[in-house]
């Protein structure tokens, strides 16, 4: 894909940015660590169910890619560096970077850590040009972050991260090739996309999706064309299907959305060794809920839904949810309804992956659980859990709030809970952590 166009397109023909940092992850661990410089790096889980979440591109010239299996990476390139993911780090860059896009403009959507679409209609009376703004942009994400990105400047959200995609570098026969850093699509360049791309290259078309399209005999944007709305809506349902009939018309009705809300919180674990019963993952259970209660308070904010997954060895998944009358934020409470949740759940097989997650936020107001009285009770009989996580909401604020302060102060291990000592060291992780990825091989 080419763009021979080499006018600097108005803000009216190309409004929108979408910004995208390279091997992020991988990135930040390098300019942390130097020494890894010019080596394959990757961030991931090391052991044998590990994923790779980001891999330098001297990683990705042997092969490697994100959502590749660790041992398969490691086939691919011996010499591989695993290493076990810094969130906390990652976020501290990621402020950086939303504060660098905000200087440009103030109408910008962070997608995740390492991406953004921007709006520059707000700018367009100031004379501003697309492409110079995205050419300063990426100029200052390096010179400021030592951070290099790819953007993409187009008339709607589905160009523009099609052409981010394509102005980073890339990977040929083991070969890196230098990307163009900042690709406009003009609407020369748009028609030849909808002609020559595969269904997959669309924006949230996954290997599932791609996979049934293709088994329909729909390979190419340009095949879906021919397909009525209604008998995609038949195969994919109607949400899937308007997105699907929109992208092949060259069409995103998508707006750019200023702060969109966290819409949940939580914390994975993929397991070295499946654990059987109850008791085995009953202390996983007080880990997770650490973990997503001191990020939700970093937040400022209470959680009113508690969510439960696990997944067993056979790879099904069984999730449980529990909506309460307040809103909790306390490591005891969020266990409490999250080992009744688990209760619930007929665990006949080993499981392999638990997961705890918060949504229905709030903001924290230290009134609420006092204040709330109605107790819903429903046919599962959690009410007892319900109770137990007021009681400890109330009980242990104190406590908590003084832990949060000394570990704001001297470090997120300065102290813990005896549920959080291992070997006599203080084990805080933090949310989305090490065990982000799968276990580490010294977890195994």
């Amino acid at each position: 894909m080419s763009n021979s166009h080499s006018d600097d397109p108005s803000i009216d023909e190309a409004p929108l940015l979408h910004v995208d940092l390279d091997a992020f992850f991988a990135s930040v661990e390098i300019l942390d660590d130097p020494s890894l410089r010019g080596r394959p790096v990757c961030v991931g889980g090391a052991g044998e169910r590990g994923v790779i979440a980001s891999a330098s591109y001297e990683a990705r010239r042997f092969g490697v890619r994100s959502a590749m299996p660790t041992v398969t990476a490691k086939r691919l390139c011996p010499a591989l560096v695993v290493l076990p993911g810094r969130f906390d780090r990652y976020e501290e860059y990621s402020a950086k970077f939303h504060q660098i896009v905000n200087d440009v403009t103030p109408l910008f959507e962070p997608i995740s850590l390492d991406e953004v679409f921007a709006d520059l209609r707000g700018l367009s009376s100031l004379g501003v040009r697309p492409l110079q703004a995205a050419r300063n942009l990426r100029q200052r994400l390096m010179d400021e972050l030592r951070l290099d990105s790819g953007i993409g400047v187009a008339r709607n959200k589905l160009f523009a991260k099609l052409a981010s995609k394509e102005s980073k570098p890339n990977v040929v026969n083991g070969k890196l090739l230098a990307g163009a850093g900042v690709v406009w699509v003009s609407p020369a360049l748009e028609q030849q996309w909808l002609n020559e791309l595969p269904v997959r290259a669309l924006w949230g078309v996954g290997p599932a999706t791609a996979k049934r399209l293709n088994q329909l005999g729909l390979r190419m944007v340009r095949d879906l064309l021919g397909v009525d709305q209604a008998t995609l809506a038949h195969h994919f349902g109607p949400a899937m299907a308007a997105m699907l009939t929109s992208y092949a018309q060259g069409e995103d009705l998508g707006d750019v959305v200023v702060q969109r809300a966290m819409k949940s919180l939580g914390h994975d674990q993929t397991f070295g060794q499946s654990l059987v019963g109850l008791e085995a993952l009953r202390p996983k259970v007080l880990h997770h809920a650490g973990v997503v209660a001191r990020a939700l308070r970093g937040r400022g904010q209470v959680a009113r839904t508690v969510t439960i997954g696990v997944r067993f060895d056979d790879l099904s998944m069984v999730q449980r949810s529990q909506s309460l009358p307040f809103g909790i934020d306390a490591e005891g409470a969020i266990a409490a309804v999250g080992m009744a949740l688990l209760e619930s759940v007929n665990l006949v097989l080993p499981v392999r992956l638990l997961a705890l997650h918060l949504s229905s936020f709030v903001e924290r107001d230290r009134n609420e659980v006092q204040l709330s009285f109605g107790m819903d009770d429903d046919s599962t009989g959690r009410s007892g859990a319900v109770e137990a996580s007021r009681s400890q909401q109330v009980a242990n604020e104190a406590l908590r709030d003084t832990l949060d302060e000394i570990r704001q102060r001297y470090g997120v291990d300065a102290v813990g809970l005896a549920s959080e000592l291992r070997f006599g060291i203080v084990d805080v992780a933090v949310q989305r952590g090490r065990h982000a990825f799968g276990p580490d091989a010294r977890e195994e």
